[in-house]
């Protein structure tokens, strides 16, 4: 574990049965932030290019759906990834790190994702589902991890933090009854000053 960095998170995925993405974000340090231990604990990442072009990470999520099809546990090292994976109907969920990372902050994350889509998503976790509210699964994504860095991990607050419509607090309420009124009054006693000078 002398690897750990800030930059936990390598990729975040959503792919159907078939390995076809439905989400997909690769993550990569920038080289002028991590330090000379830190950048340790991703020279595999960068030295295998495995994440470098479309092709090979589409390459990459097809061994990945097949290997981890029909599994019965939730964390496997894959190419040496340490993969997180929850299977669902019809897709499946994958976070994606260092084995060098620590594996209780990736858990934790990965449960925050999967907890936090379940809040949001009502209906429950499906490809059809996950595409009608894509809006709300990429900003649970983006509440979790940004740019490899875990932000949050309490799926409460994510979901509160995505689902909560925003407030109209700096408007003021409008009463049309009485700006109706106060109109017809101000426009009444005008027309009555009106009258009076002109007799």
């Amino acid at each position: 574990m002398s690897g750990l960095s800030l930059y936990s998170v390598q990729s975040i995925l959503i792919l159907d049965s078939q390995g076809n993405r439905i989400y997909a974000k690769y993550y990569q340090p920038p080289p002028n932030v991590l330090g000379h231990n830190q950048h340790a604990a991703f020279t595999s990442f960068r030295e295998n290019e495995l994440f470098s072009s479309l092709k090979k990470q589409e390459d990459f999520e097809k061994r990945l759906i097949k290997k981890t099809h029909k599994q019965d546990s939730e964390v496997m090292l894959f190419e040496n990834k340490l993969v997180f994976y929850r299977e669902y109907i019809d897709l499946t969920i994958y976070l994606i790190g260092d084995p060098n990372e620590n594996e209780i902050i990736l858990q934790t994350s990965f449960n925050a994702l999967k907890n936090s889509l379940e809040l949001i998503l009502n209906n429950g976790i499906d490809k059809k589902n996950v595409q009608e509210n894509y809006d709300m699964v990429l900003l649970t994504i983006d509440e979790i991890v940004d740019n490899g860095i875990i932000l949050e991990t309490d799926s409460q607050t994510i979901a509160s933090r995505v689902s909560k419509p925003p407030t109209n607090d700096n408007q003021l309420p409008l009463d049309f009854d009485k700006g109706l009124l106060g109109a017809w009054g101000f426009a009444k006693s005008k027309l009555q000053e009106r009258l009076q000078q002109g007799l």
